[in-house]
C-alpha cells in the first residue's frame, strides 16, 4: 500500500490517470457547447439586424472545473484510497497475547478487546496459532491454549479484568517449552515479579509491549477520626493538579440502594494523595456500605466498608448518680473511657433511649426496672439489641433473678456470702482463667494483673455452663450470656468501675467490649482472633467495581483474611463471620500505585488504534453527485430548462428528496403494525420521555410474561408528525409546559379517540395534589384537553370492567396510591341484569383514563429488568407496584378486549373469584 500521509492507496498506478486532466482541460476548452435552436417562422424579416445576444464558443471555466472535478473523484476514488490505514505485521510462529487483565485496565477495557481483535485478524492473515492468557488468571499446570485466531475471537467475550495483581505469573511462563512471539498488553502499572516475567518472555522470543500513558486512581478505606470519615485516594503518574468526586452510597431508610452524599477530592500539583471528608450524622453514616470514586469504572474505585467505620450506638446508664468530685468512682467513667473512641454514646432517660433504638444498652449496677421499663428492654432484645449489664452493690443487694430467672439476667444469681459489698470475698483477689474456643474472647491473651476481688455469684443450674463465657481460675462465672429472640442478654458479674476489680483499668476490658460487639472493632483484625474460623462471602467485586451476590460460595479460612491482599484465593468483597463483617479491599490503607517502567530495548507501542476508513465510496458518490450537477449546469447554460424538460427535471430532484422522508415513514408503519406496540406521547423533555419508554417497557415484559400479549419495544409518538391509528393505546404524561396541539394534531386526536383509541393521561401529581385541582399539570390537561371529543367522566365505578379484566382491582396506584381515577362515565339507566353481579355497562372502551399516579415510573425497568424507581416502604411498597403492575394488565386487556368480560358466560368464574 502506498501512503500519503494519512491517507493510503490500495492500486496506486491508477493514480497516473490525474495527468490526463490538463490535457481534458484543453480538449474541453477546445469544445463549444451545442447552439442553441430556435425556431422562428419571420426569420427573414431579421435579416440585417445584429443580434444583441450571443452564444460563446468556450465552455465556462467553472463547468470545466466541475467536470474535472468529477473526474478526478472517479480516477482516486477507483485507485482504493483508505484513510488511517493499518499496516499489517509481518510474523511467524506461534503468538502469545499476554494481557496484565487487573483492574487498573478495567476502564480502558472495551478499547483493549478490540485492539486484541485486531491483533487475532492481523495473526489469521500470517497463518498463526495464537494463545490469549490474561496475566491475573493462567491456565495454572496447563499448556499455553494455542488456537486458531477465529476461535480466538469468540472467545473474547469471556476475557474479562480481575480486581487483583498478577501472582508470580513468571513461574507459569517458565515451564512452558518451545518459543514463541508475545505482545504483551500492560496495564500501566508495576508489580511483584514483573521483571522477572519480561526476562521469561524475552527468552521465548520476540517481544513487543502495547501500553498507553494514562492516570490510574485507587480509592484507600474509610477510616473515622474526630468526628470524621475520613478517605484519600492515590494516584500514579503524579502530574498535573486534577479533580473528581467521591461519593457515599448505601440504603435508605426503604432498603433502596442510593447514593447519601457526595464530596469533591482535589488532588494538588505533583502529590500523589488527596484526602477528603465526611461529616455525616452517626444514622446516616451507619448506612454507608461503599465509597465510589466518579466517573472510574474500575474495582480500585470501590472503597467497601465494614464494622470498622460503623460506630454503634451505645447507650450508658448507671443505677446511681454520680459522686461529685469521685469520677473515678463513677460507674459509668470507664465504660466511657473504653467506648468514646470507637462508638457513639447516648444518654437520657431510658424511655428516650429506648426510642433512640441503640445497638446496645449498658446497665451499669441498675438492680430495680418498672414493669414498663422492662417490657420496653425486652421487645427491644429480642428485636437483635444488645443489654450488657455489670453487677454492683446495688444488684448484689437486690432480690433480682433470685427466685427465678429474670428475663434480663442471663442466670439465676446466688443469695448471701457477699463482702465488701459484693456477693463474695476471698482472701486473696482471684484471677482469670484463659478463654475458652467456643467463647467471643478466644484468643485473647490474659494479663496477669487482671484480679476480682468480689463479684455476684450465678446459681447452679443445668444451663449454666453454657452460658458462661468467661470465667475465673476457681471456675466461678464471671461473664455469663444468654440469646433471647434475635438479640442476647450479657451479664458482667463485676462492677464496671475498679472497686470490685481491676478488669477496668486493662486492655483487656476494652477487647472484650470490641468482642461483644458492643464498639467498632479494629480495622486490621488480629491473627489469633482469625485463626479457626471460616468467613463467608456475602457480596464481591469484579474488576468493573460491580458487586455481585456470591453467598452460594464456600467461606474462606480467617488464616487467608490477615493478609487483607486481594488474589484468586481472596476475592475483594464483604465477608460476614458469627458476628462482624470483614471488607477487603483492593486498595489497602498504605497502597501506593508506580507506573510501568520498560527498558530501552524494549519495543512499546500506544493501544490507541485509529480505525481505517474507505474512501473509495464517498468519493464516487461525489462524483456521482458532481456529474448531475454538471447535467443541470449543461442544461441551463443552454438554454434547455425551459419547457417540459424542466418539468421532468424538477419531478426527479423533487423524488431524489421525498423518497427518504416516505422511507422513514414506511419504516415507522412497519414497526407499529408487524406487532402490538405501546405508544407514549413524547412532550419533549428528555427526562420525562425516558421515564414513560421505561415504564412502557417495563409493562410490556410483564404483559408478556403474564399473558398472551407480546408486546414489541414501545415507541415515542409525535402527534404533531406521526400516525395514532397504529397504536391502542397511548400513554400521555402532562407536564407543566406540554404544548398545546395544532389543529391538525387535534383532528388526529379526535379521529382516534372515535375509532377505539385509548389516552391514559397521567398529571403524575396525586402526592401533592387531586383531581381537578389548581396544580400545574392539572391547569395544562384541561387546556388540552377543551379541544378533545372526550365524553362525561366518573371515578372508576367498583363494577366497572376495568376491576376485572383479568385480575380482580378495587384500587390503580402507581408510585402514587390516590384512588381518582376518571373513566367514561356510565350510560344513564345502566342497571344490574338478573343474575349478573355487574351493571351492563357501554359495549365500546373507554376513551380516555385520567389521573395522577405516576404509573410509568411504578412501571418503568433498567436494561436489565430491574425496577428503575422505588415504590413505598420496604415490602408494602412492593406490593403497591405489584398492583400497579395489575392495573396496566388490566388496563391492556380493556383496550384489547373491550367488554369481554362482562359477558354473562363469565358470571360463574367471576362470582367463585370474588366469593359470592
Amino acid at each position: 500500500m502506498w501512503m500519503l500521509g494519512p491517507v493510503g492507496f490500495t492500486a496506486p498506478f491508477l493514480l497516473l490517470g490525474l495527468i490526463a486532466l490538463p490535457i481534458l482541460w484543453i480538449l474541453l476548452r477546445a469544445v463549444p457547447p451545442a447552439p442553441v435552436q430556435r425556431r422562428f417562422p419571420g426569420v427573414a424579416l431579421l435579416l440585417g439586424l445584429k443580434d444583441a445576444e450571443s452564444q460563446s464558443d468556450r465552455t465556462p471555466w467553472w463547468l470545466l472545473l466541475l467536470r474535472l472535478l468529477a473526474v478526478a473523484a472517479v480516477i482516486i476514488g477507483f485507485a482504493g484510497p483508505t484513510l488511517n490505514p493499518q499496516q499489517a505485521r509481518d510474523g511467524r510462529g506461534d503468538l502469545v497475547i499476554a494481557l496484565d487483565g487487573t483492574w487498573a485496565g478495567a476502564p480502558q477495557w472495551q478499547a483493549t478487546m478490540d485492539r486484541v481483535s485486531a491483533m487475532l485478524s492481523e495473526a489469521a492473515a500470517n497463518e498463526r496459532r495464537v494463545a490469549v492468557v490474561t496475566l491475573t488468571s493462567l491456565p495454572l499446570a496447563e499448556p499455553l491454549p494455542f488456537a486458531a485466531p477465529s476461535a480466538w475471537q469468540e472467545r473474547l467475550a469471556n476475557v474479562q479484568p480481575k480486581p487483583w495483581q498478577p501472582v508470580d505469573p513468571a513461574a507459569y511462563f517458565a515451564t512452558q517449552a518451545g518459543s514463541f512471539e508475545t505482545f504483551w498488553i500492560s496495564d500501566g502499572l508495576d508489580y511483584a515479579g514483573r521483571d522477572d516475567l519480561l526476562a521469561a518472555f524475552e527468552q521465548a522470543g520476540a517481544l513487543t509491549v502495547f501500553q498507553t500513558p494514562r492516570q490510574v486512581t485507587g480509592l484507600r478505606p474509610a477510616r473515622f477520626e474526630d468526628g470524621e470519615v475520613r478517605i484519600s485516594a492515590t494516584r500514579t503518574p503524579i502530574g498535573a493538579p486534577s479533580e473528581t468526586a467521591i461519593t457515599a452510597i448505601g440504603l435508605d431508610p426503604a432498603g433502596v440502594e442510593r447514593a447519601l452524599a457526595s464530596v469533591p477530592l482535589a488532588f494538588d500539583a505533583g502529590e500523589e494523595v488527596a484526602e477528603t471528608t465526611f461529616a455525616l450524622p452517626p444514622e446516616l453514616r451507619n448506612r454507608i456500605t461503599r465509597f465510589e470514586l466518579t466517573g472510574t469504572r474500575s474495582a480500585a474505585a470501590v472503597s467497601l466498608t465494614d464494622d470498622a467505620l460503623r460506630r454503634r450506638q451505645v447507650a450508658l446508664i448507671s443505677g446511681r448518680e454520680d459522686r461529685e468530685g469521685l469520677e473515678l468512682l463513677s460507674q459509668l467513667y470507664y465504660l466511657r473511657e473504653a467506648l468514646e473512641p470507637t462508638a457513639d454514646l447516648i444518654d437520657g432517660d431510658l424511655e428516650d433511649i429506648l426510642l433512640a433504638n441503640p445497638d446496645v444498652i449498658v446497665l451499669a449496677d441498675v438492680a430495680i426496672l418498672t414493669d414498663i421499663e422492662a417490657q420496653g428492654i425486652a421487645a427491644w432484645v429480642d428485636a437483635g439489641g444488645l443489654l450488657l449489664r455489670f453487677a454492683g452493690p446495688r444488684l448484689a443487694a437486690s432480690d433480682v433473678g433470685r427466685g427465678s430467672e429474670d428475663p434480663l439476667l442471663p442466670v439465676r444469681l446466688r443469695e448471701g456470702g457477699r463482702s465488701v459489698g459484693g456477693a463474695m470475698s476471698w482472701g486473696e483477689p482471684k484471677t482469670l482463667a484463659p478463654f475458652a474456643a467456643d467463647t467471643p474472647f478466644f484468643g485473647l491473651a490474659v494479663p496477669d494483673d487482671v484480679t476480682i476481688t468480689s463479684q455476684v455469684m450465678a446459681q447452679p443450674d443445668p444451663t449454666l455452663a453454657d452460658r458462661v463465657i468467661a470465667q475465673l481460675a476457681d471456675g466461678t462465672p464471671l461473664v455469663t450470656r444468654k440469646f433471647s429472640g434475635d438479640g442476647q442478654v450479657v451479664l458482667v458479674h463485676v462492677t464496671a468501675n475498679a472497686e470490685w476489680s481491676s478488669l477496668p483499668l486493662s486492655g483487656l476490658f476494652v477487647q472484650m467490649l470490641e468482642r461483644l460487639a458492643v464498639s467498632t472493632r479494629p480495622v486490621t483484625p488480629d491473627a489469633t482472633e482469625l485463626e479457626g474460623t471460616i468467613w463467608q462471602p456475602v457480596r464481591l467485586l469484579d474488576g468493573f467495581g460491580q458487586l455481585e451476590d456470591t453467598r452460594d460460595l464456600a467461606g474462606v479460612p480467617g488464616e487467608t483474611l490477615v493478609s487483607q491482599t486481594p488474589g484468586p484465593d481472596l476475592l475483594p468483597g464483604v465477608y460476614v463471620g458469627r458476628d462482624r463483617q470483614i471488607a477487603v479491599n483492593v486498595i489497602g490503607a498504605q497502597t501506593t500505585l508506580t507506573a510501568a517502567q520498560w527498558p530501552a530495548r524494549i519495543a512499546v507501542e500506544g493501544m490507541d488504534m485509529v480505525r481505517a476508513t474507505a474512501l473509495k465510496g464517498w468519493l464516487l458518490t461525489a462524483a456521482l453527485a458532481l456529474l448531475l450537477i454538471d447535467l443541470i449546469a449543461s442544461l441551463a447554460v443552454g438554454g434547455r430548462l425551459r419547457g417540459p424538460r424542466a418539468d421532468v427535471a424538477a419531478a426527479l430532484v423533487l423524488a431524489l428528496c421525498i423518497a427518504p422522508q416516505a422511507k422513514a415513514q414506511d419504516d415507522f408503519a412497519i414497526r407499529a403494525t408487524s406487532e402490538v406496540v405501546l405508544a407514549h406521547v413524547l412532550t419533549g423533555d428528555p427526562a420525562v420521555d425516558d421515564v414513560t419508554a421505561a415504564g412502557l417497557l417495563g409493562l410490556s415484559q410483564t404483559l408478556t410474561r403474564r399473558t398472551s400479549i407480546e408486546p414489541a419495544a414501545p415507541m415515542g409518538v409525535n402527534i404533531e408528525t406521526d400516525e395514532l391509528a397504529f397504536f391502542p393505546f397511548l400513554y400521555w404524561p402532562i407536564t407543566a409546559n406540554s404544548e398545546l396541539p395544532s389543529r391538525e394534531a387535534y383532528g388526529k386526536l379526535n379521529r382516534y379517540l372515535r375509532s377505539g383509541g385509548m389516552i391514559l393521561f397521567d398529571t403524575r401529581d396525586a402526592d401533592t395534589a387531586r383531581f381537578g385541582s389548581g396544580s400545574p399539570e392539572g391547569a395544562r390537561l384541561q387546556a388540552i384537553a377543551r379541544s378533545l371529543d372526550i365524553p362525561p367522566l366518573e371515578p372508576i365505578p367498583q363494577d366497572h370492567v376495568l376491576t376485572r379484566t383479568f385480575y380482580l382491582l378495587q384500587d390503580f396506584p402507581g408510585r402514587h396510591a390516590s384512588r381518582d381515577v376518571w373513566v367514561e362515565a356510565s350510560p344513564v339507566g345502566a342497571e344490574v341484569a338478573d343474575g349478573m353481579p355487574f351493571r351492563n355497562l357501554n359495549d365500546g372502551v373507554t376513551p380516555v383514563v385520567v389521573g395522577g399516579n405516576d404509573w410509568a415510573r411504578a412501571w418503568a425497568v433498567t436494561a436489565n429488568g430491574a425496577p428503575m424507581f422505588p415504590v413505598g416502604r420496604g415490602t408494602a411498597g412492593e406490593q403497591q407496584r405489584e398492583i400497579s403492575l395489575r392495573f396496566g394488565v388490566n388496563l391492556i386487556m380493556h383496550v384489547l378486549t373491550g367488554n369481554y368480560k362482562s359477558d354473562q358466560v363469565h358470571v360463574p368464574d367471576l362470582l367463585d373469584r370474588l366469593g359470592q
